[in-house]
């Protein structure tokens, strides 16, 4: 073997044959959900039934949040200087970063570190959570995946915890999360509910992913959301137009049910 020789261990190549994990590719056609398939290529093995449907829920949950986020205007703004669309879904996706998607990584490594005070020290739930909280205001920081800009009750969050509470996923770690929200308005008197990045850091946990993973799932989750926006960019919209960042009307369907 060459010096430059190197392993993997995630999708096996050879003529006529493609198999990912062990498993063949074509085998998988129409049997494998696109969230048993996220979840192979990330932890090697196939999901459960409720860790499928979980890891699904979490993908629509954060499939779109409308014009104004930054990854959507980064997007449109290339789309309109008339880049091709896999240019502007890399300005989209390149925007996800530490303040814009990145709450479920940090969000993840705070209620693992609540977590491990807890059990190394031997103390409560709420005991840890009051020891995090008091170090980020110390520090004059924001936890993340508390509060929203818009919405002062997450409807996402709610049925997402109420879907894991019915799978059986969650546990100590969503109970965590929703300490920290009691134990925050205990301590700053303000309302700062846990977000749907806040709520996927808790199911993940859960679930056992990697932390370093976190936020491949809202980039996974949102490029549908982004090339219906570019899309929409680019049959409905002027060249080069100055985009304003929250003058925009909704003129789609209106209240819609399955």
């Amino acid at each position: 073997m060459s010096d430059l020789h190197w392993n993997s261990a995630i999708t096996k190549v050879e003529p006529n044959k493609l198999t990912v994990r062990g498993y063949p590719l074509d085998g998988l056609i129409g049997k494998a959900s696109f969230a048993q398939m996220v979840y192979l290529l990330l932890k090697g093995e196939m999901p459960s039934e409720n860790a499928s449907r979980m890891i699904e829920a979490i993908l629509v949950s954060s499939v779109d949040h409308g014009t104004t986020p930054p990854s959507v205007l980064s997007a449109l703004n290339v789309a309109s200087t008339g880049a091709p669309l896999n240019a502007s879904v890399a300005a989209g996706i390149l925007s996800i970063s530490k303040f814009h998607g990145g709450a479920i990584e940090d969000c993840m490594l705070t209620l693992k570190s609540a977590m491990d005070i807890k059990k190394g020290k031997g103390i409560s739930l709420d005991e840890s959570a009051i020891e995090i909280i008091q170090k980020f205001k110390a520090e004059n920081k924001r936890l993340p995946g508390f509060g929203h800009r818009l919405h002062t009750n997450d409807p996402r969050t709610h049925t997402l915890f109420a879907l894991a509470n019915e799978l059986g996923i969650a546990d100590d770690y969503c109970k965590l999360a929703n300490v920290f929200v009691n134990q925050l308005k205990e301590i700053s008197g303000k309302e700062l509910p846990l977000n749907v990045d806040g709520a996927i850091a808790a199911l993940l946990c859960e679930m056992d992913f990697d932390p370093i993973l976190a936020n491949g799932f809202f980039m996974i989750a949102r490029v549908p959301g982004l090339i219906a926006h570019i899309y929409e960019e680019k049959i409905r919209q002027k060249p080069m137009r100055k985009i304003h960042p929250t003058d925009v009307i909704y003129d789609g369907p209106e209240n819609r049910s399955l």
